[in-house]
């Protein structure tokens, strides 16, 4: 406001100065200074005084608004759905701070309506395939000309089609909840080397049927966390190495602790993961396969993030070349 003043006045001098000079405005003779022309000159003045500070206020004032009502604008494209919008604000610090804040919102934004299309359309992949393969082969069995081992062989396949669904079904509503929880609780101090025997000892049928054996290095470590959430991070680990592991390999598992965590690394001699497809092995659905010919749903990795992250630990992988993937999980140990 005092800089609008200041120009306010500068500027009515400048414009009084120039009526004078070109006669606008007589200036008051020397010999007669009760002529009233002082008064006409203060009334002058004046009179130009007000008219610049409106004009002047109201050109400066739009000034600083300007950013204002550019990310206005910006918002308003976001609220109706376009996420590529960007703004660019010059000026102090604030305005600065101000511009990468909104990008990096609307850039977020962007990246979640991403994932949420994504989402829906897995999801409905994965939701539609095992009901359009149950209904396919109910409508077989009920042709009258199938052989006794004919009708085992559709009956086997709605058995596993329905699992898969039964599956599919408890792993988004666990992910669910997990999402919904922010602290963890339920928490014990347990020995993590016999939890992650007992986890292998569950796969059994799993791992030899594909003749696998495990490579595990370990002495008998403890912590403290939620027993039966932590269960569902080896489970979703280990039936992936299982899963991508060549019949007759070897899964080394591999626990130690240093600096009051624990360290779990799973290593398979599967194929390895690509460099740009590794940071979304953790998104919901996500498949490297993307014509998901590999059995799973694409949610056993993400839940186990999730419960790691509620742990306050870690999960990432590790290595990844022609000799196998290798996933660390770290883990406080108090």
């Amino acid at each position: 406001m005092l800089f609008i003043l200041l120009i306010s006045i500068f500027l009515s001098l400048v414009i009084i100065i120039f009526f004078v000079n070109i006669g606008l405005y007589p200036s008051p003779p020397v010999e007669d200074p009760d002529s009233g022309g002082a008064l006409v000159l203060i009334t002058y003045f004046g009179t130009v005084s007000i008219l610049v500070s409106i004009l002047a206020s109201l050109i400066f004032s739009r000034i600083p608004l300007s950013p204002i009502r550019k990310v206005i604008r910006a918002s308003e494209e976001l609220a109706k759905g376009n996420f590529s919008v960007r703004i660019q604000l010059k000026g102090p610090k604030e305005l600065r701070k101000l511009n990468r804040s909104f990008n990096h919102m609307a850039e977020e934004l962007g990246s979640l309506e991403m994932l949420r299309s994504d989402f829906i359309n897995n999801f409905s992949h994965e939701f539609k395939t095992p009901i359009v393969s149950l209904r396919g082969y109910a409508k077989v069995l009920k042709r009258k000309n199938l052989t006794s081992e004919e009708r085992n062989d559709y009956l086997d396949i709605i058995i596993n089609e329905s699992e898969r669904l039964a599956e599919l079904a408890t792993n988004v509503l666990q992910l669910s909840k997990i999402e919904s929880q922010a602290i963890i609780t339920e928490k014990t101090i347990f020995n993590l080397t016999e939890h992650i025997r007992t986890v292998i000892v569950l796969l059994e049928p799993k791992w030899s049927a594909k003749h696998i054996s495990f490579q595990f290095d370990s002495s008998e470590l403890t912590v403290t966390a939620n027993e039966d959430m932590l269960s569902q991070v080896w489970i979703n680990l280990l039936d992936n190495a299982i899963k991508y592991s060549p019949s007759y390999s070897e899964i080394t598992i591999v626990l130690d602790s240093k600096d009051q965590q624990v360290r779990i690394s799973i290593h398979n001699n599967g194929p390895g993961i690509d460099k740009s497809q590794q940071k979304y092995i953790f998104d919901k659905f996500y498949q490297g396969d993307s014509s998901h010919s590999s059995p799973g749903n694409g949610l056993g990795l993400s839940i186990a993030h999730k419960i790691v992250a509620l742990h306050d630990g870690t999960i990432q992988v590790v290595s990844s070349d022609d000799t196998g993937v290798t996933f660390e999980v770290t883990l406080p140990s108090i």
